[in-house]
């Protein structure tokens, strides 16, 4: 059984930060930002009474009713996400998560000094760990002595861009709960879904109660990734109560605090204005038309990828292009993502940052870049009717194509 950070092939080298999504800040939003700028006083651990309001809201709406006494916010997702893996797995608990993952979730288990296990996904989705994978990961840690207490998934996946379908999370959740895990659902994107009348998604709070913590970062989903807020909503009962008190804890041992400007931010996000709505679902339309053209470009070119149906990315195997990368001196993924990144201009992330194995020519791309390089090209793209025709957006996706039609030429002769 390999752990995390046990693969042989030294420590990451993490790249430039990927960018939200590339486009303006909302007006309205920045105006209640800047109200809020002379607020001086620190704000409490765990988040305001009206943030904690606010996020109830959001969660009632979304079928998870919810009440103040089991929510906690904090100033970004992994600060949040350290402190609820601190209060769960304790000092002999280990951790598991899908393969590939967020390249955050990772380093939180790390920094606890627990083991974290990679669990292998089906081939139609990411974010859900296969069952059958799951059980045998989980029997088989215990066979070496370890005491698997967590799993931690994604119904709306960052990095794959894909959306679980419902029964595979059903059966993941009743593997999990049979073998007595706590589950994290990271339901960031979950409002990012590309058609959401097609592929409503289903987090597992809904089918196991009492087992389950919903974490949402709120920066870069709801926010610009510059104004650091999440949420976490804690299950009903003596459990979840127990939980809640220890992740107080935890996040009061960080100071852990959000700044009140963006506390007010991120309330007035999550209570769901016009504006804020209509700002997600243009955005979210905007990004589908771009992440389709990544997606197009990709396998025109013979290499792999699902189709994206959530968030920002594409997640991309380009292994039947490998002899071509080979003689451009990319025979991993950190050498992948410093060709790509060097021939495109933009910021490319290689499989190894999500826990997929150093050597599979994997990579995940960005729809952001393709929005512009300047607010007014931005605003053109969220507003055109047909983003792909500006010449912008056209300049770039040809850039990335030329690129990969190189490579699949080049693999060809």
């Amino acid at each position: 059984m390999r752990r995390t950070g046990e693969e042989g092939h030294g420590p990451v080298r993490y790249g430039p930060p990927l960018p939200g999504d590339g486009l303006p800040v909302l007006p309205e939003l920045a105006a209640v930002l800047a109200a809020a700028a002379h607020r001086a006083d620190p704000t409490p651990v765990g988040g305001t009474p009206v943030l904690l309001e606010a996020a109830c809201g959001h969660w009632t709406r979304r079928g998870l009713p919810t009440h103040p006494g089991r929510v906690a916010a904090a100033p970004g997702a992994a600060p949040l996400l350290l402190a609820v893996t601190a209060a769960l797995a304790g000092d002999d608990g280990d951790i598991l998560l899908p393969r590939p993952s967020p390249a955050w979730w990772t380093p939180c288990a790390r920094l606890l000094g627990r083991p974290a296990f990679h669990v292998p996904t089906p081939p139609e989705s990411g974010g859900v760990p296969d069952p059958y994978a799951l059980l045998e990961t989980v029997r088989r840690v215990r066979a070496e002595g370890g005491r698997p207490r967590l799993l931690v998934l994604s119904p709306a996946d960052d990095p794959t861009a894909t959306v679980a379908p419902p029964e595979l999370l059903h059966e993941t959740a009743e593997v999990a709960a049979a073998e007595g895990l706590h589950l994290i659902s990271d339901e960031t994107w979950r409002d990012t879904v590309h058609r959401p009348h097609d592929t409503a998604p289903v987090g597992p709070a809904g089918m196991l109660p009492g087992r389950v913590t919903v974490v949402t970062d709120l920066a870069g989903a709801a926010l610009p990734p510059g104004w650091p807020a999440a949420v976490a909503r804690f299950p009903e009962g003596p459990e979840g109560a127990a939980l809640h008190a220890r992740v107080l804890d935890v996040l009061t041992a960080l100071g852990a605090r959000i700044a009140a400007p963006v506390t007010a931010a991120a309330a007035y996000a999550l209570d769901e204005p016009r504006p804020v709505v209509h700002r997600r679902e243009s955005a979210v339309r905007l990004h589908a038309r771009l992440a389709g053209a990544l997606h197009r470009a990709v396998v025109d070119a013979g290499a792999l990828a699902l189709l994206p149906r959530a968030g920002r990315h594409l997640y991309a195997d380009l292994e039947p292009l490998r002899a071509p990368l080979a003689r451009r001196g990319a025979g991993d993924a950190q050498e992948l993502e410093d060709l790509l990144t060097g021939l495109l201009g933009v910021p490319v992330a290689g499989g190894h940052r999500f826990g997929d194995d150093l050597g599979a020519l994997r990579v995940r791309l960005t729809t952001a870049p393709l929005t512009g390089t300047g607010d007014r090209e931005r605003v053109l793209s969220l507003t055109s009717s047909n983003p792909l025709e500006l010449p912008h957006v056209r300049g770039a996706l040809a850039s990335l194509t030329s690129a990969l039609d190189d490579l699949r030429d080049e693999a060809r002769r």
